[in-house]
């Protein structure tokens, strides 16, 4: 309920229109004390003018709290949600985000590895295999970042030799500032849900570990990755001997990482042992499709 005293320019009032539309007004003039005379302007900028007398004045009702262009909320929250989409919009102003934002100085070649090959490939199915040295692992958190930076990667699985992830993850949280981790016996067994991947969605796992052990594979089994990176990847390779196809269990463990997830990069420095059987099988991992050729029968 509006009282005469509340009419005063500038104020929103509801019951004047037809519809509950809600009227601004721009002027006021008293009559007797009792009465008002207003100018008003609606939603739609449409100018009008109304003879208020007490009794329709009580019906009026004065908005205050449903004001789109009021500044009466948090400054510190509207500075933090906008400062929040700034740095998700980040990579559209500078291409070079995630070298900007981490304690690493790349060379030429990483550059060009992550930015004018990697990010442009959607899925990603690659191999990247360089000299010992070359900075694998920096090209891979490089990619990761910018993954994450842009919005497209909310989950992501290493897969590394058991002696190199405590390394994976204090290059990608003191360089990279991201934070992973790892897969141990007491996370799986403090599991609240009996799946440690389900609550772990940056995660780096041991390569053994998973190959041996089914029931983790299981479980593995049933989560969705946007990107799975494995290292030292010569290791899951499969052999051609005597006419027919040896798999070892980390070959296998390959086969299923590459069903769960979009994005698979497998870095290497030794990915052809010279035997073209064996390296077609490797390349496999990445497309089964591409590259079962004429051994498809080992494969299927």
């Amino acid at each position: 309920m509006a009282l005469l005293a509340d009419l005063q320019p500038g104020t929103l009032v509801r019951g004047l229109l037809p519809g509950n539309t809600v009227a601004s007004i721009l002027t006021v003039v008293l009559h007797s004390g009792m009465s008002a005379e207003i100018v008003y302007k609606d939603a739609n900028g449409v100018l009008g003018s109304e003879l208020l007398y007490p009794d329709t004045i009580e019906k009026l009702q004065i908005v205050t709290h449903e004001l789109p262009w009021s500044f009466d909320a948090d400054g510190v929250l509207f500075r933090l949600v906008s400062e929040a989409y700034r740095i998700r919009l980040a990579y559209l102003f500078d291409p070079l985000i995630a070298v900007h934002t981490s304690q690493v100085e790349p060379l030429p070649h990483q550059i060009t590895a992550v930015y004018e090959t990697m990010l442009n490939k959607q899925p990603l199915r690659y191999l990247l295999a360089d000299d010992p040295g070359a900075g694998k692992t920096i090209m891979a958190a490089l990619l990761i970042k910018e993954l994450l930076m842009r919005g497209d990667l909310h989950r992501c699985l290493i897969v590394s030799p058991g002696n190199l992830v405590e390394q994976w993850q204090d290059e990608l949280l003191q360089r990279f500032h991201m934070a992973f981790d790892i897969l141990t016996n007491d996370r799986v067994e403090a599991s609240a849900t009996g799946n440690p991947f389900l609550q772990m969605p940056f995660c780096i796992a041991r390569l053994d570990k998973l190959s041996r052990d089914e029931h983790l594979q299981e479980k593995l089994q049933q989560t969705e990755w946007d990107l799975i990176v494995v290292d030292e990847a010569h290791k899951m390779s499969a052999t051609f001997f005597a006419g027919e196809a040896k798999y070892t269990k980390r070959y296998q463990l390959g086969r299923k990482l590459g069903t769960l997830t979009r994005h698979l990069l497998l870095l290497t420095a030794t990915p052809h042992n010279g035997k073209e059987e064996d390296f077609q099988l490797f390349l496999a991992l990445l497309d089964h499709d591409r590259f079962e050729g004429r051994f498809r029968y080992w494969v299927d």
